[in-house]
């Protein structure tokens, strides 16, 4: 018995000591194959606490942006280069609007055709003829940057590939992108398929206002085919980093590693693009350098809240003679630390007399937030709450009243 067990032991050893031996190469094999997935078992690249003296990255292109669009760090910004699946983010927002306007609805059953079959990297293994929820397909996109589910997609909203294409284009030019041009829904090699780390932060910037979109691109897993096939996001910040809930990672050789960003934290949120870094984990690494540097040098200031008084008028012809107004939505500030003082606000009405009828969030005017003598933003003023018209005798009156009445 003893002989036995000392045989066990032995083969044991002898295993472990072979898996030692073997697990450096296979990882850096599986590396090649599919870089994302190795970074589920991968040390994490470490984020660093303080913001560095001269901020430098490895990326071939790189931009650190806020949510006003402000800049906060750019290397060849508006470099065109390859952008693999980081293309998504547009195919994504396509999607989301497709359903926010009702076009298309998540329960929606869309068919997978040969073609979108037959994508290959990235995938959920489509079959030909396989039916798939809109929602479902969504998922797999934005989770596991599936080519295949991104194909069926555009099929399906913009009737063809080149269809979808060219609402692409229109979307990118819609939002300002002046170094991009889209050939394909996946971001699968192509010539001419381009895009740039400013016009992708854009793109992200203008996205992220969609909770619908954000729910999608923060989400770090999920089950397919009632259980049959995992998705675990791509984009490992989410495990990684404070604060991180969005967007897009890509691969392939001629792009190399790509990756957009976001985080937020205490009302600040930013977004970070890297292109073309050269190693696996060096997109994460090279992010997280970028959203240290903005969070340990900025701070989101809350110069407007939502719904904050910012004065009261009269009302001519109304049930009641006064309204309130208000911020229509709240205005954070990007400062630097410590920064922060001798913010003014000025109320700018757009006419001095209102009139009843008057419904709740009628703009009446602009809140502007001033420093130094420079204008940082602005919101709109809006009644704090409707104010219904006056009958006869009340208007009566109230005139009488103001004929009187010594100014």
């Amino acid at each position: 018995m003893r002989q036995r067990q000392k045989k066990i032991a032995l083969a044991v050893i002898g295993v472990m000591a072979l898996c030692t031996l073997l697990l450096p190469s296979f990882l850096t094999d599986a590396a090649k194959q599919n870089p994302d997935t190795l970074q589920n078992t991968a040390a994490k690249p470490q984020s660093s606490n303080t913001a560095p003296a001269k901020l430098e990255t490895t990326a071939q292109s790189a931009v650190l942006m806020d949510t006003h669009g402000n800049v906060l760090f750019e290397k060849n910004a508006h470099k065109a280069l390859s952008p693999a699946s980081v293309t998504k983010v547009m195919t994504l927002l396509l999607a989301i609007e497709a359903l926010d306007n009702g076009q298309v609805n998540l329960e929606d059953p869309v068919t997978a055709s040969e073609y979108a079959h037959s994508m290959g990297g990235s995938q959920i293994w489509l079959e030909v003829g396989e039916t798939m929820t809109f929602g479902e397909l969504l998922k797999a996109v934005a989770i596991a940057s599936a080519n295949d589910a991104a194909m069926a997609i555009a099929e399906y909203v913009g009737g063809s590939e080149q269809g979808f294409v060219e609402l692409m284009n229109k979307k990118a030019a819609e939002i300002g992108c002046t170094d991009t041009h889209f050939v394909n829904p996946t971001g699968l090699p192509a010539p001419n398929h381009v895009m740039s780390a400013y016009d992708t932060a854009l793109i992200v910037k203008y996205a992220s206002r969609y909770p619908r979109y954000m729910e999608l691109v923060s989400m770090k897993e999920h089950w397919l085919r009632d259980g049959k096939t995992w998705l675990l996001n791509t984009n490992k910040l989410l495990w990684w980093y404070r604060g991180a809930d969005g967007f897009k990672t890509g691969w392939t050789e001629e792009a190399q590693y790509c990756f957009a960003g976001t985080a937020l934290r205490d009302n600040l949120r930013l977004i970070a693009v890297v292109f073309a870094t050269p190693e696996p984990r060096s997109h994460f690494r090279e992010a997280m350098k970028l959203l240290d540097y903005g969070f340990n040098s900025y701070t989101g200031y809350l110069a407007v809240e939502k719904g904050e008084q910012v004065d009261k008028t009269r009302v001519s012809k109304g049930v009641t003679r006064e309204v309130d107004l208000v911020a229509a939505d709240s205005l954070v500030l990007t400062l630097p630390k410590g920064k922060t003082k001798g913010i003014e606000k000025t109320y700018l009405p757009l006419a001095q007399k209102l009139t009843a009828p008057l419904p709740q969030g009628h703009k009446v005017g602009e809140l502007s937030v001033i420093k130094d003598g420079v204008e940082l933003g602005r919101v709109d003023v809006v009644t704090a709450n409707e104010v219904q018209k006056a009958g006869f005798v009340r208007i009566l009156q109230d005139t009488i009243t103001e004929l009187f009445t010594i100014k």
